[in-house]
């Protein structure tokens, strides 16, 4: 510790091999998570290609049911903006909105305002509690989904006594609304509602799940009979596919933070995260208590313990602390050798004037040294050392 060799031999700070050697069992299993995180992305993106799209051929596309319209004389129009699915709406219309969620809530009060005044048939396809209270006031979406895909009718609406049973377990929904029909319920709530307007022969439905719709499951169940009823009730209908680039969804009152687009789930889950560290912390905590002396099992050298001292005090730049201390071992050394008690070492009173008896040097000045500010490099705090062994050499000679 008295030699610049010694410090630079004694650094514990990590070589680039080292920190590599550490972190690159962390850095291949984030390549991996990167690696399968990509790849489901790739598989889900292809799986979910032409989703409710009444032009895509796709298993989750929904062509089939728009060419058998076509052929009872009902032409499907697609739309991507809410402008042109407002714009079409009309009584001799049907409107699918196909993904409701997706909408803003500026887009869905105007789209509610848009289609409650056309007087036709609006179809809500899997709308949750982020769009059906606006879209359809009086309407609440439960929580939980069906458990039931397959579901019986179970109520006097004409179309869903012909198609019989069907897939439209999904979003169930309770609502305040009396001359509503409630069918395909999954324990008490409606996965299937009907709500008609009050002011003209227009109604707006909600449908629990997309599966009636779909090609691969169009023909299960009654689910081709039910959807060409509730789709082919007018000569037109307009599928409305909400898109990003629609220009009406950049609206000020639209703007959410990063936590708002969360999932309540997300949130709930990390909370308990939180929590359960912390108990965890709590249960492998160190208990601190008295302390107990115990025998090393090894003896270990003093140079070795200095050595180690000097490595934590270099790394953390720490020399006011090395230099305090060199300097209180040297005056603790001193101190019997000039007659004064250990316990008065310490005081530059008592120390100073009899080491100053028995010192024969050159006058250098002892207060800075044994009592003086700390240095200000490592070449300072070495020369520090080099001047306190002299010190002790000196009043150590006869």
């Amino acid at each position: 510790m008295t030699t610049e060799a010694t410090l630079t031999s004694t650094s514990a700070s990590p070589t680039a091999r080292q920190v590599w050697t550490r972190a690159r069992g962390i850095a291949l299993a984030l390549v991996v998570l990167l690696a399968g995180a990509v790849a489901i992305a790739v598989i889900r993106s292809d799986a979910r290609h032409g989703e409710l799209d009444p032009r895509s051929a796709d298993p989750g596309g929904s062509r089939a049911i728009a060419e058998l319209l076509a052929d009872r004389g009902v032409d499907t129009r697609v739309v991507t903006t809410l402008d042109a699915a407002a714009a079409a709406a009309g009584p001799d219309t049907t409107l699918l909105v196909a993904v409701p969620d997706l909408l803003t809530p500026s887009q869905q009060t105007r789209l509610r305002a848009a289609f409650a005044a056309s007087h036709g048939r609006t179809v809500l396809v899997a709308s949750g509690s982020a769009s059906i209270e606006r879209l359809a006031p009086g309407v609440t979406a439960d929580p939980a989904t069906s458990l039931d895909s397959t579901l019986a009718p179970d109520c006097a609406l004409p179309a869903a006594r012909r198609a019989g049973t069907a897939d439209t377990g999904g979003v169930r929904y309770s609502t305040t609304h009396l001359g509503a029909d409630t069918c395909y319920p999954s324990e008490r709530l409606a996965t299937l509602l009907r709500i008609p307007d009050a002011k003209g022969n227009g109604d707006t439905i909600a449908l629990g799940a997309p599966d009636i719709l779909l090609n691969d499951r169009l023909d299960e169940q009654g689910n081709a009979s039910l959807a060409l009823q509730l789709l082919g009730s007018r000569p037109h209908l307009v599928w409305y596919l909400p898109s990003l680039s629609d220009t009406s969804a950049t609206s000020p009152d639209d703007e959410r933070s990063f936590f708002d687009l969360l999932p309540s789930g997300w949130l709930w889950g990390t909370l308990q995260l939180f929590i359960a560290a912390a108990l965890a912390a709590l249960w492998r905590a160190r208990r601190l208590g008295p302390l107990v002396p115990e025998k090393l099992p090894v003896a270990i050298r003093a140079s070795e313990t200095a050595e180690g001292r000097a490595r934590l005090y270099r790394k953390t730049d720490a020399r006011d602390r090395a230099a305090t201390a060199l300097r209180s071992t040297t005056r603790t050394r001193l101190a019997p050798l000039t007659g004064v008690p250990v316990t008065q070492a310490h005081t530059p009173e008592a120390l100073l004037p009899a080491l100053s008896a028995h010192f024969h040097g050159d006058g250098q000045d002892l207060h800075a040294l044994l009592f003086g500010p700390p240095p200000s490099d490592d070449a300072a705090l070495i020369a520090l050392a080099d001047r306190l062994d002299a010190l002790e050499r000196e009043v150590r000679r006869p």
